[in-house]
């Protein structure tokens, strides 16, 4: 049994969550599921920024106080990961989590005590949205290349990280595979950053300009004295204040040092991952992340979903809809391509309902357990050995390759390709032929036979169902529980030989609730 440590990012909270955010809850949530399917002790992580300069901002246009507009919205992230299933035992606010400031303050210490911090003056273009300064060079047409605005002039001495002392050994990392950065072309960006040298970081901010709101820098009796430490160092520690990093260490020990450590992050925000958090931890004396996972963006019409962009796309409308979280996951885990952005459109989302998972996968249900309960009450009949079963015994091996392969979309994809073959397989076969002559009058000839292959052609069909059950419980775990009781298995995690001969299913349950139509 391996021990894993799986984390999203932890999103801005200047304003309500969209179904970008989604994409990146659904992913981590399915890795999350996958790992504990294969017996692994998995830890799931998810949490929120609340210390950023731009929810303060947001605050002040919403003219409402920081700390309330910050937990109001903070709910609704923390909602929504309830409202998707997700299955995280921890969700970290960094602005009200009493072990951040603990966990914030031991590792920016340690990098004290390793003389990677030092004070100097300094003069940038910072962008808000990004938090981060940028160089001249950097720029599209003097604005920022993530959010296309212009960026202020800041003024200020405040500490440094040395970023610079690290760049060679992050270079080794990477190359080595050491730390893992997937998909390939996220990778080598990293390395082109890497090996055009790294330069060091700002990590404090005046508290007149933080606006009093942060973690404050430790021991500022100086002249750091009022200052915050800079969003990013206090956002990227969240990921240890979870596991009780400087408070208490028994789970750093278990799922950091002990574990292998995957974050899922947006492409956006991959070079602090990638670059600056593995500085800070092997500053502090920590191993580096094992795997970065890096998914593009949810689009609308070819643009960018965004908070500030006008074109955020309710999830929870969508859940309300559809009366299951399983319509949003399966879009966003098949239709969106796992590493590149993909276009989120709402007559697409209803297609894939109705044409894949209740055309496809629960009309395939419903036809086989209304016959098997029709001709044998619900008893499921011995499983046959035929190249159907066998291709079905293959199919968890080909969705684990896609989730090894960050291909979470060709890991559907491979699993209703064999529901398309149990439905064409079901209509060759057409028990419900053998079924008629069986109860007809007079009763057929070899009435053993057509009993025995009616029984056999249910029963891999069942069969089929419960491999396909068992493949969906880290996508759509609602949809896979209801199937794996319709089957009359319990669901649960197996990885031993799965047994459906002599359980009775029940063909009652609704496997895709009807959508709500406003």
């Amino acid at each position: 049994m391996n021990k894993i440590y799986v984390t999203t990012s932890i999103p801005y909270v200047n304003a309500a969550p969209h179904v970008g955010f989604a994409l990146e809850l659904v992913q981590a949530d399915a890795y999350a599921r996958h790992f504990r399917l294969l017996g692994h002790d998995v830890r799931f992580q998810c949490g929120t920024d609340d210390n950023s300069l731009k929810n303060v901002r947001a605050a002040e246009a919403a003219g409402l106080q920081v700390r309330a507009f910050v937990n109001a919205n903070a709910d609704r992230f923390e909602a929504l990961g309830g409202r998707l299933d997700l299955s995280n035992q921890e969700f970290v606010r960094t602005s009200r989590d009493p072990r951040h400031v603990a966990c914030v303050h031991a590792l920016w210490r340690a990098c004290a005590e390793n003389g990677d911090l030092y004070r100097r003056a300094y003069e940038g273009l910072y962008c808000v949205g990004c938090e981060q300064f940028y160089e001249p060079s950097e720029l599209d047409d003097g604005r920022c290349p993530e959010h296309g605005v212009a960026l202020e002039i800041v003024r200020e001495e405040n500490w440094f990280f040395r970023l610079s002392r690290y760049g060679g050994r992050l270079l080794e990392l990477v190359e080595t595979g050491e730390f893992r950065i997937v998909p390939a072309h996220r990778r080598n960006e990293i390395l082109s950053l890497l090996r055009r040298g790294l330069t060091d970081i700002s990590v404090s901010r005046s508290a007149e300009r933080a606006r009093g709101w942060g973690v404050p820098v430790p021991e500022g009796d100086g002249p750091d004295a009022g200052e915050v430490v800079y969003v990013w160092f206090d956002a990227l520690a969240n990921y240890l204040t979870g596991l009780g990093h400087g408070s208490d260490e028994a789970l750093v020990q278990r799922y950091w040092n002990g574990a292998e450590r995957i974050h899922v992050v947006g492409k956006g925000i991959s070079k602090f991952h990638a670059i600056y958090w593995p500085a800070i931890l092997l500053s502090a004396g920590l191993p580096p992340p094992s795997l970065l996972l890096v998914h593009g963006y949810v689009t609308v019409d070819g643009r960018k979903i965004g908070k500030s962009a006008g074109n955020g796309i309710d999830p929870e409308g969508i859940i309300d809809a559809y009366g299951t979280p399983d319509a949003l996951r399966y879009y966003l885990l098949r239709h969106i391509r796992s590493g590149d952005d993909g276009d989120f459109s709402a007559e697409r989302l209803e297609a894939a309902w109705s044409g894949e998972l209740a055309g496809q996968l629960g009309n395939l249900a419903n036809r086989v357990l209304a016959l098997l309960d029709q001709s044998f009450a619900g008893i499921v009949p011995p499983v046959p050995d035929t190249e159907f079963v066998q291709q079905a015994h293959r199919l968890p091996g080909k969705v684990s390759a896609a989730f090894d392969a960050y291909e979470l979309h060709v890991g559907l994809a491979d699993i209703f390709e064999f529901i398309g073959e149990a439905n064409r397989r079901f209509t060759k076969c057409a028990p419900w032929v053998d079924a008629k002559a069986l109860l007809g009058d007079p009763v057929p000839e070899d009435r053993q036979a057509t009993f025995e292959r009616l029984g056999a052609g249910l029963a891999e069909q069942v069969y089929g169902l419960a491999i396909i059950a068992r493949c969906l419980l880290p996508f759509l775990p609602a949809a896979a529980a209801t199937l794996h009781s319709r089957l009359g298995i319990a669901s649960r995690l197996y990885r031993d030989q799965l047994i459906v001969s002599g359980v009775k299913a029940a063909p009652q349950a609704v496997l895709f609730p009807q959508r709500a139509v406003a």
